[in-house]
């Protein structure tokens, strides 16, 4: 059977970069293969969830390839046909701004533009403390945005930080499988995690 090829890509919300890890490790040892993506802030970064050396060189060893981070190294991917579904996760405010904007300028949105040249799936497994507030209307667009999909959200704290959502990063696996199928896993808005 033919494995599936995932850009994964990977933006700073550093508080869920683990969370992603270990979901993406479960899923290496089964039919997909990683091509990895990083922001320029998310591999350079060191904050108190870990040190950026350390993720890029674990997101190596998971992927057996080096992880991308130029422009001009993700150019290729939609021409060259690399990836069948380019995940962000976790995606940012910042990340998923410039994605309904059409701005791009890092490797992840680049990568993103590239591989929707060939109309195939994103799925954004979104995380954010402004997910509520300013950010909503981004999230709204996408949506409602063709070849988008979204991994199920939940508010993670609900009266301490009441516009924060976080994804369900272990619905990636059923998130791919549907989005792969151009169908929206439901429901987006899941249970609270608290």
């Amino acid at each position: 059977m033919k494995r599936i090829r995932i850009g994964f890509s990977i933006c700073g919300s550093f508080c869920t970069i683990a969370n992603v890890i270990k979901q993406i490790e479960l899923l290496k040892n089964k039919n997909y293969d990683f091509l990895p993506i990083m922001t320029e802030n998310a591999i350079k970064t060191d904050t108190k969830f870990g040190k950026a050396k350390d993720i890029v060189k674990k997101i190596e060893k998971i992927s057996s390839k080096k992880v991308l981070t130029k422009i001009e190294e993700v150019e290729p991917i939609g021409p060259k046909n690399l990836t069948d579904l380019m995940l962000v996760a976790p995606c940012t405010s910042n990340t998923l701004s410039k994605l309904t904007n059409g701005i791009v300028d890092n490797a992840v949105t680049l990568a993103v533009k590239s591989h929707l040249r060939e109309t195939k799936p994103v799925l954004v497994a979104f995380a954010s403390n402004d997910a509520l507030g300013t950010s909503a209307k981004n999230l709204g667009v996408l949506l409602n945005t063709k070849n988008f999909y979204f991994v199920p959200l939940s508010q993670d704290d609900p009266k301490n930080k009441p516009n924060s959502l976080v994804a369900h990063f272990e619905l990636i696996e059923p998130s791919i499988k549907l989005a792969l199928k151009r169908k929206q896993i439901q429901p987006i808005f899941y249970k609270k995690f608290c």
